[in-house]
């Protein structure tokens, strides 16, 4: 194998294409490799729509970004044919290096895949020193279709939440499978609410799947979402996770600590130690101090907090039965500590979503899914957000939820 045979292979170039020059520009910082790549005079090119061999037609100039020849930025030239089909006319045909319509070979295209997987797109456009823009043109092309390959015939559980895609009021909301261990990711959309449900729905169908055959929907206390289930996946049943029932909790507990705050002095290392589970060996020295004097003077906040630890016992349930029976007495229970104080608004607002919600809640004991899943996933999705100081729109967001969290990542190291 001569010198002329490797680089070919180093490139994806194959018969009956052969290099027929190459030259290295010097004047250029960075210094630029130029391989003009050709075929014999009257070879006959497949067809790109049947495949049958033709004639060529007349030719095209194209140039192709490749990976770099050590520190030279490297670039194919080729005058690619045009085949005259008997039956589908005249047609641009397909090299094997790169992708129709793409200015990069396939190995470049590879290579800052990889990259953008690892790290944010923007970094990974400088270490391949090309415009941020066109390395987000390719990825959101082979994340487009891998998605379009997604098989959703077997899915019969589907978690979905809302994430923020940038500050304000803007929301993306995210359908797992509730079924599958890794990459669990179905399906991304802009937006929150009944129009969510509704994309879905048609997502679904387009993918080998059916809106009757979705048996659970495990999602949060949001009208929204409440009200499009049955309209959209008819035979669904709605399960409230639990999770969303403690970050309701959670939330008022934080609300009449700030409100108490404001009208009266509160004990120092107080904020993280109410929300933390009220376990010694989970609060530091300080967080102990806090909440010994936090019970000891019986603030409001205190009561607050009781309730929302009370949560625990209703939790530790064995039976929808017995969950249904906690949930009431813990309502009970929590409306007598409550009463009418004014302060504890926010824990009487959380009670009384709890009990509307109550039927929906315990069939977290007769199902195996929880949303824990999703909003871990969450995490990961708003932390790459923070890693590359927000996303310059909505799509591209979208876009890396799928790398992250979906089938298409995974479609994506291979191609």
């Amino acid at each position: 194998m001569d010198g002329n045979e490797i680089l070919l292979l180093g490139l994806g170039i194959k018969s009956p294409w052969k290099l027929i020059d190459q030259r290295l520009d010097m004047d250029k910082e960075p210094h630029e490799l130029h391989l003009s790549v050709g075929s014999d005079r009257g070879t006959k090119y497949p067809c790109p729509v049947c495949g049958v061999d033709c004639p060529a037609h007349d030719f095209q100039d194209k140039t192709w970004r490749h990976l770099n020849f050590f520190q030279h930025h490297c670039y194919i030239h080729a005058s690619v044919p045009r085949v005259r089909c008997p039956e589908h006319g005249v047609k641009l045909v397909e090299v094997p290096w790169a992708r129709k319509g793409s200015a990069f070979t396939l190995l470049f295209e590879q290579a800052a895949l990889t990259l953008a997987r690892e790290m944010p797109v923007r970094a990974a456009a400088r270490i391949i020193e090309i415009n941020d823009h066109r390395l987000w043109r390719i990825i959101e092309h082979y994340v487009a279709k891998a998605v379009a390959g997604f098989d959703l015939s077997k899915v019969q559980a589907v978690g979905l939440d809302e994430t923020a895609s940038k500050r304000g009021h803007n929301y993306v909301t995210v359908f797992i499978d509730m079924q599958r261990r890794e990459k669990p990711v179905l399906f991304v959309t802009p937006g929150h609410g009944k129009a969510t449900l509704q994309a879905f729905r048609k997502f679904l169908i387009t993918h080998k799947g059916q809106p009757e055959q979705i048996l659970e929907v495990v999602c949060d206390m949001s009208g929204a979402f409440l009200s499009a289930v049955p309209r959209h996946l008819p035979n669904a049943r709605i399960t409230v996770d639990w999770f969303h029932i403690v970050q309701t909790f959670t939330r008022a507990l934080d609300e009449v600590r700030k409100a108490e705050g404001r009208v009266r002095p509160l004990p120092k290392h107080l904020r993280w130690a109410v929300l933390k589970r009220g376990e010694a060996d989970r609060l530091s020295t300080n967080q102990l101090k806090a909440m010994a004097e936090l019970l000891e003077q019986g603030l409001d906040t205190a009561t607050a907090w009781r309730v929302k630890e009370r949560l625990r016992w209703v939790r530790q349930a064995k039976t929808p039965q017995a969950a249904r029976w906690r949930i009431t007495r813990f309502i009970n229970y929590a409306s007598e500590l409550v009463a009418e104080n004014r302060l504890l608004e926010p824990v009487r607002k959380a009670l009384q979503t709890l009990s509307t919600h109550a039927e929906r809640v315990a069939r977290r004991w007769t199902s195996t899914y929880t949303n824990a899943r999703l909003e871990g996933l969450n995490g990961l999705f708003q932390a790459a957000r923070a890693r590359a100081r927000g996303y310059r729109n909505t799509q591209t967001f979208v876009t890396i939820i799928y790398m992250i969290g979906s089938p298409a990542g995974t479609v994506l190291k291979s191609t």
